[in-house]
């Protein structure tokens, strides 16, 4: 099943303005639909493609770059090898799953230098240590991230095409009314089942949520090999599976040594850098200073873990579970949810956000007088103001941080931000917008 994937425009983007001086790689975690929108853009945009799966190809193809010193037998042999005709200007190259053959990668430079043909890379672990080692990165590559679906995604391939509808609420200013139950039903079915391609086509295809669940729990199984490969100790499996308890305990940062059970060791950052790069978590620093770029301020030894996919999320959470007995999508789409798992919703917000291109940031700083702190969820960027997000997962009245946060940092703050399943009104000083009108906010902020 194909949807229609925002990472197409930004492929047709690369061709026409950037492919005859640079390769492009889509990278991302496993099953995230790399291969997919690939294919159906090679199909549509050329006139001849080679496609190279290296976790399929033979010797025969492998063979073919140990030498690039004579571009004119590379070409031709790849052409006898797959049968296909390349034609200079309107022919791409396709090497899926790159990483497997790091070789290929590094030929890109060359590849690219010769112009005549278009290359496209595909990969995930792409940066994992020893899928680099050795080989001299190219320069001459553009990366694009592939992220699971997202919300707008998601209503498209179910066949509503009612998201771009919803940018209206926002110019209104004004309650939505009765359809905000329908509308926040929807948003937790998106939650329930995901992003993950092939999670989307059982739910679209009529499977039911243990038979979705199964389907994740399969996804989840494949990193956890990957994860072995990359660390035979486990402590990234470990770090993986601990995401959903730590951020249920609301505790201000994530603790490693919590995971593995373990002391603090020196190869934590590496771990951690490890699993970042498996694109199957996002990280969000704590900023030390929003008055100041929130890059600049970034504290490397303080930040949250969470999941890349909200779906996958849901399932981790039970995953020690028979999937009979995996309750939450009954009470998640009931809105039955006790309040302790409204960290759920935290982590769709954060999937939300790093979808629309921007990193990560929390903030946390001690109340005056008192041994507790005040915490912002979420910092997004805005040219040089900041614009502080606060995830509720119920009542929406008490909002003391963000009250603290706009007082202390009041000429940096465009304007604070309550984001909740609530219906969209003003609280005080604060626009509520109802989870399922937050990509809309950030896609009207991007355009601005």
């Amino acid at each position: 099943m194909i949807f229609k994937r925002k990472v197409y425009d930004r492929l047709l983007e690369w061709k026409e303005k950037y492919a005859d001086s640079y390769a492009v790689l889509l990278e991302g975690a496993r099953r995230v639909g790399k291969t997919t929108v690939v294919r159906e853009f090679v199909e549509n945009e050329y006139e001849s493609y080679i496609f190279i799966d290296f976790s399929l190809a033979g010797k025969n193809v492998l063979d073919c770059f140990d030498d690039l010193s004579n571009l004119n037998r590379f070409f031709l042999n790849l052409q006898a090898i797959s049968g296909i005709e390349l034609y200079k200007g309107k022919s791409a190259i396709v090497f899926d799953e790159v990483q497997l053959f790091p070789k290929a990668r590094q030929a890109i430079k060359h590849l690219v230098a010769d112009g005549r043909y278009h290359y496209i890379e595909t990969g995930s672990l792409i940066s994992i240590r020893k899928n680099v080692k050795d080989i001299l990165i190219p320069s001459e590559e553009m990366r694009i991230p592939v992220f699971p679906l997202d919300y707008e995604e998601f209503k498209l391939a179910t066949g509503d095409n009612t998201y771009k509808l919803l940018g209206n609420y926002l110019e209104s200013i004004k309650e939505i009314g009765n359809i905000h139950r329908k509308l926040m039903g929807d948003f937790r079915i998106y939650m329930a089942v995901g992003g993950m391609p092939q999670a989307v086509a059982a739910y679209i295809d009529g499977k039911s949520f243990a038979q979705i669940d199964i389907i994740k729990r399969e996804i989840i199984n494949l990193y956890e090999d990957d994860f072995r490969k990359i660390d035979s100790s486990g402590r990234i499996s470990q770090i993986f599976h601990s995401i959903p308890a730590q951020l249920a305990l609301g505790k201000k940062r994530f603790v490693i040594s919590k995971a593995t059970g373990r002391g603090k060791s020196d190869n934590d950052l590496e771990l951690l850098y490890e699993l970042e790069n498996s694109k199957t978590v996002l990280i969000s620093h704590n900023c030390t200073n929003p008055s100041s770029n929130l890059t600049s301020s970034r504290d490397l030894d303080t930040y949250k873990l969470y999941l890349a996919d909200t779906g996958l999320f849901v399932t981790l959470m039970y995953i020690d579970q028979p999937v009979t007995e995996n309750k939450i999508y009954e009470k998640l789409l009931a809105d039955k949810l006790s309040a302790n798992l409204g960290f759920l919703y935290e982590n769709a917000v954060a999937q939300i956000i790093t979808a629309h291109g921007h990193e990560l940031f929390y903030h946390v700083w001690n109340k005056p007088d008192s041994s507790h702190c005040y915490e912002i969820d979420f910092l997004v960027a805005n040219n040089d103001k900041t614009i502080p997000v606060e995830v509720k997962s119920s009542l929406i009245k008490s909002h003391s941080s963000l009250d603290a946060y706009i007082q202390k940092y009041k000429k940096y703050v465009k304007e604070g931000l309550l984001v909740s399943q609530k219906d969209f009104q003003m609280v005080d000083n604060y626009m509520n917008l109802p989870i399922y009108l937050f990509s809309q906010y950030l896609d009207k902020l991007n355009q601005a």
